[in-house]
Protein backbone atom coordinates (compact mmCIF):
# COMPACT_ATOMS: atom_id res chain seq x y z
CA UNK A 1 0.00 0.00 0.00
CA UNK A 2 1.37 3.40 -0.95
CA UNK A 3 1.93 6.00 1.74
CA UNK A 4 -0.23 9.17 1.62
CA UNK A 5 1.76 12.18 0.47
CA UNK A 6 0.23 14.53 3.06
CA UNK A 7 0.61 14.44 6.84
CA UNK A 8 -0.72 16.26 9.87
CA UNK A 9 1.28 16.65 13.07
CA UNK A 10 -1.50 16.74 15.62
CA UNK A 11 -1.88 17.46 19.29
CA UNK A 12 -2.92 14.20 20.91
CA UNK A 13 -6.08 15.95 22.11
CA UNK A 14 -7.16 16.48 18.48
CA UNK A 15 -5.81 13.36 16.76
CA UNK A 16 -8.96 11.21 17.11
CA UNK A 17 -11.22 13.97 15.77
CA UNK A 18 -8.84 14.61 12.87
CA UNK A 19 -8.81 10.91 12.03
CA UNK A 20 -12.62 10.77 12.07
CA UNK A 21 -12.95 13.85 9.87
CA UNK A 22 -10.29 12.78 7.36
CA UNK A 23 -11.83 9.31 7.08
CA UNK A 24 -15.31 10.70 6.50
CA UNK A 25 -14.03 13.23 3.95
CA UNK A 26 -11.83 10.72 2.14
CA UNK A 27 -8.63 12.66 2.74
CA UNK A 28 -5.53 10.50 2.47
CA UNK A 29 -3.53 11.72 5.44
CA UNK A 30 -1.02 10.28 7.83
CA UNK A 31 -1.60 11.62 11.35
CA UNK A 32 1.38 11.93 13.68
CA UNK A 33 0.18 12.73 17.23
CA UNK A 34 2.25 14.40 19.93
CA UNK A 35 1.48 13.58 23.57
CA UNK A 36 -1.29 15.88 24.83
CA UNK A 37 0.36 15.94 28.26
CA UNK A 38 2.87 18.42 26.87
CA UNK A 39 0.20 21.05 27.48
CA UNK A 40 1.32 20.85 31.09
CA UNK A 41 4.81 21.85 29.89
CA UNK A 42 4.03 24.13 26.94
CA UNK A 43 7.67 25.17 26.53
CA UNK A 44 8.30 21.65 25.25
CA UNK A 45 5.66 21.68 22.50
CA UNK A 46 7.54 23.72 19.89
CA UNK A 47 10.74 21.63 20.18
CA UNK A 48 8.69 18.43 19.87
CA UNK A 49 6.95 19.74 16.75
CA UNK A 50 10.24 20.90 15.26
CA UNK A 51 11.85 17.54 15.88
CA UNK A 52 8.98 15.69 14.23
CA UNK A 53 8.99 18.08 11.28
CA UNK A 54 12.66 17.20 10.78
CA UNK A 55 11.87 13.49 10.87
CA UNK A 56 9.06 13.86 8.32
CA UNK A 57 10.90 16.19 5.95
CA UNK A 58 11.17 14.59 2.54
CA UNK A 59 8.61 11.88 3.31
CA UNK A 60 5.55 13.97 2.38
CA UNK A 61 4.66 16.61 -0.18
CA UNK A 62 2.64 18.50 2.43
CA UNK A 63 2.84 18.64 6.22
CA UNK A 64 0.41 20.67 8.34
CA UNK A 65 0.34 21.18 12.10
CA UNK A 66 -2.87 20.81 14.12
CA UNK A 67 -2.05 22.97 17.13
CA UNK A 68 -3.09 26.36 18.39
CA UNK A 69 -0.54 28.51 20.18
CA UNK A 70 -1.21 26.36 23.27
CA UNK A 71 0.54 28.59 25.77
CA UNK A 72 3.83 28.59 23.86
CA UNK A 73 3.82 32.41 23.58
CA UNK A 74 4.67 32.33 19.89
CA UNK A 75 7.32 29.59 20.05
CA UNK A 76 5.23 27.24 17.89
CA UNK A 77 4.77 29.96 15.27
CA UNK A 78 8.50 30.68 15.24
CA UNK A 79 9.27 27.00 14.65
CA UNK A 80 6.68 26.74 11.89
CA UNK A 81 7.87 29.94 10.20
CA UNK A 82 11.34 28.43 9.96
CA UNK A 83 9.90 25.31 8.38
CA UNK A 84 7.38 27.08 6.13
CA UNK A 85 4.49 25.12 7.65
CA UNK A 86 1.02 26.30 8.70
CA UNK A 87 -0.94 25.56 11.86
CA UNK A 88 -4.55 25.87 12.94
CA UNK A 89 -5.81 29.33 13.85
CA UNK A 90 -6.49 30.13 17.48
CA UNK A 91 -4.87 30.22 20.87
CA UNK A 92 -5.85 26.70 21.87
CA UNK A 93 -8.06 23.77 20.88
CA UNK A 94 -11.10 25.46 22.46
CA UNK A 95 -10.79 28.20 19.83
CA UNK A 96 -10.43 25.57 17.10
CA UNK A 97 -13.69 23.88 18.04
CA UNK A 98 -15.74 26.90 19.07
CA UNK A 99 -14.02 30.27 18.85
CA UNK A 100 -17.17 32.38 19.10
CA UNK A 101 -18.68 30.19 21.86
CA UNK A 102 -15.46 30.53 23.86
CA UNK A 103 -15.40 34.30 23.56
CA UNK A 104 -19.05 34.57 24.54
CA UNK A 105 -18.59 32.27 27.54
CA UNK A 106 -15.60 34.26 28.79
CA UNK A 107 -17.47 37.54 28.32
CA UNK A 108 -20.31 36.13 30.45
CA UNK A 109 -18.03 34.66 33.11
CA UNK A 110 -14.28 35.21 32.89
CA UNK A 111 -13.81 32.37 35.38
CA UNK A 112 -14.90 29.68 32.91
CA UNK A 113 -12.98 26.41 32.79
CA UNK A 114 -13.41 24.60 29.47
CA UNK A 115 -13.58 20.92 28.70
CA UNK A 116 -13.44 19.23 25.30
CA UNK A 117 -14.50 15.62 24.78
CA UNK A 118 -10.89 14.52 25.10
CA UNK A 119 -10.29 16.47 28.28
CA UNK A 120 -13.54 15.25 29.85
CA UNK A 121 -12.70 11.62 29.13
CA UNK A 122 -9.10 11.89 30.33
CA UNK A 123 -9.57 14.40 33.15
CA UNK A 124 -8.42 12.10 35.95
CA UNK A 125 -5.14 11.45 34.17
CA UNK A 126 -4.45 14.69 32.31
CA UNK A 127 -5.52 17.09 35.07
CA UNK A 128 -6.02 15.46 38.46
CA UNK A 129 -2.90 13.29 38.49
CA UNK A 130 -0.75 15.70 36.53
CA UNK A 131 -1.54 18.52 38.96
CA UNK A 132 -1.13 16.23 41.96
CA UNK A 133 -4.73 16.65 43.13
CA UNK A 134 -5.01 12.92 43.79
CA UNK A 135 -2.18 13.21 46.33
CA UNK A 136 -2.75 16.75 47.57
CA UNK A 137 -6.49 17.52 47.24
CA UNK A 138 -6.08 20.81 49.09
CA UNK A 139 -4.34 22.16 45.97
CA UNK A 140 -7.74 22.29 44.32
CA UNK A 141 -8.36 25.67 45.96
CA UNK A 142 -5.02 26.96 44.73
CA UNK A 143 -5.51 25.89 41.12
CA UNK A 144 -9.22 26.61 40.71
CA UNK A 145 -10.03 29.36 43.18
CA UNK A 146 -10.79 31.88 40.44
CA UNK A 147 -13.01 29.59 38.36
CA UNK A 148 -16.78 29.78 38.68
CA UNK A 149 -18.05 27.11 36.28
CA UNK A 150 -17.09 24.37 33.84
CA UNK A 151 -18.28 24.57 30.24
CA UNK A 152 -18.08 21.39 28.23
CA UNK A 153 -17.63 22.19 24.54
CA UNK A 154 -19.12 18.95 23.31
CA UNK A 155 -18.03 17.59 19.95
CA UNK A 156 -20.01 14.35 20.24
CA UNK A 157 -22.23 14.55 23.35
CA UNK A 158 -22.62 10.86 24.16
CA UNK A 159 -23.95 9.68 27.50
CA UNK A 160 -20.55 8.31 28.51
CA UNK A 161 -18.71 11.56 27.75
CA UNK A 162 -21.46 13.58 29.45
CA UNK A 163 -20.99 11.47 32.58
CA UNK A 164 -17.23 12.02 32.35
CA UNK A 165 -17.73 15.79 32.09
CA UNK A 166 -19.99 15.70 35.16
CA UNK A 167 -17.34 13.78 37.11
CA UNK A 168 -14.67 16.27 36.04
CA UNK A 169 -16.74 19.26 37.17
CA UNK A 170 -17.57 17.56 40.46
CA UNK A 171 -13.91 16.73 41.00
CA UNK A 172 -13.07 20.43 41.15
CA UNK A 173 -16.33 21.47 42.78
CA UNK A 174 -17.83 23.56 39.98
CA UNK A 175 -21.19 23.51 38.18
CA UNK A 176 -21.25 22.09 34.65
CA UNK A 177 -22.79 23.66 31.57
CA UNK A 178 -22.95 21.87 28.21
CA UNK A 179 -22.62 23.55 24.85
CA UNK A 180 -22.82 21.25 21.85
CA UNK A 181 -20.39 22.75 19.34
CA UNK A 182 -19.55 19.76 17.13
CA UNK A 183 -16.31 19.60 15.18
CA UNK A 184 -17.20 21.75 12.16
CA UNK A 185 -14.75 24.45 13.24
CA UNK A 186 -11.90 21.95 13.23
CA UNK A 187 -13.11 20.51 9.92
CA UNK A 188 -13.13 23.92 8.24
CA UNK A 189 -9.59 24.58 9.34
CA UNK A 190 -8.40 21.14 8.29
CA UNK A 191 -9.93 21.71 4.90
CA UNK A 192 -7.76 24.78 4.57
CA UNK A 193 -4.62 22.96 5.70
CA UNK A 194 -5.07 19.53 4.19
CA UNK A 195 -8.08 19.70 1.91
CA UNK A 196 -6.33 21.99 -0.55
CA UNK A 197 -3.63 19.37 -0.99
CA UNK A 198 -6.22 16.65 -1.57
CA UNK A 199 -7.97 18.75 -4.22
CA UNK A 200 -4.69 19.56 -5.95
CA UNK A 201 -3.82 15.88 -6.00
CA UNK A 202 -7.16 14.95 -7.55
CA UNK A 203 -6.79 17.71 -10.14
CA UNK A 204 -3.34 16.43 -11.06
CA UNK A 205 -4.68 12.92 -11.47
CA UNK A 206 -7.51 14.01 -13.76
CA UNK A 207 -5.56 16.64 -15.76
CA UNK A 208 -5.03 15.64 -19.42
CA UNK A 209 -1.36 15.03 -20.19
CA UNK A 210 0.47 17.95 -21.77
CA UNK A 211 2.97 17.69 -24.59
CA UNK A 212 5.83 17.90 -22.08
CA UNK A 213 4.25 15.10 -20.00
CA UNK A 214 4.20 12.81 -23.03
CA UNK A 215 7.87 13.28 -23.85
Amino acid sequence: MTRPDAAVIACGALAAEIHAISTRRGWELDIHPIDALLHNRPERIAPAIEQLLGELRGRYDTVAVAYGDCGSYGAIDEALDRAGVQRLEGEHCYDVFAGEEVREALAEQPGTYFLTDFLARTFEHTVVRQLGLDRYPHLRDEYFRHYTRVVWLAQRPTGATHAAAERAAARIGLPLEVRAVGSSGLERQLEGLAGEHARARRDAQTRPPSVSDER
